[in-house]
């Protein structure tokens, strides 16, 4: 997590130019820390006012403030270490990421990181058969609300291209079947 105290940032002007010109995107920016404060107080009251006491609110701050966010970020490191690391290379990518199943569920399918990698701009990670992928069922939701639009979703063709051919995956109907070597590109 040392990355996060580096002085040296992304340049902001640069790479979302279009966030910092939206005014109700720099309100919340610039109201993140009161809410920090209200999701870590904000259970510690209730929790007191429920049981009406200082053990009920320190229960709930422990629980609904403390592991709450304790949990969220080993999560998140989860996928940047364990999945630069650990699992399945699906399609090729210039880096190490792969895939990890067992922490699919508990980041809604982020660590379906290969594809991210493959394809960042994808708005699901796992395209494969059997990758369950929340993430891509509630942006799907927010697209058919109308909350969202010109989701950019898995193209067979672009990702068969960039398949691996190590393991038999599949992709819908698409299907490839281990290959000889890694680098042959034809179908099995």
């Amino acid at each position: 997590m040392g990355w996060m105290f580096n002085p040296n940032r992304t340049s902001q002007q640069k790479f979302c130019p279009d966030l910092l010109a939206d005014r109700p995107i720099r309100r919340v920016s610039k109201a993140f820390p009161l809410w920090v404060v209200v999701s870590l107080l904000g259970p510690a009251l209730i929790g007191g006012l429920w049981s009406m006491s200082l053990a009920g609110a320190l229960t709930a701050f422990f629980w609904a403030s403390l592991v709450r966010i304790c949990l969220l970020h080993h999560v998140t490191w989860s996928i940047n270490s364990v999945c630069h690391t650990f699992g399945n290379e699906d399609f090729e990518v210039r880096d190490k990421s792969r895939n990890v199943a067992w922490l699919a569920i508990l980041s809604f399918g982020e660590s379906w990181h290969n594809l991210h990698h493959c394809d960042p701009t994808c708005a699901r990670h796992g395209a494969l058969k059997g990758q369950i992928d929340i993430s891509a069922r509630v942006i799907r939701w927010a697209e058919l609300l109308g909350w969202a639009w010109d989701v950019r979703w898995p193209d067979e063709r672009r990702l068969t291209g960039k398949l691996t051919g190590l393991r038999e995956v599949s992709l819908g109907s698409m299907t490839r079947a281990d290959v000889t070597k890694p680098g042959d590109r034809t179908a099995a």
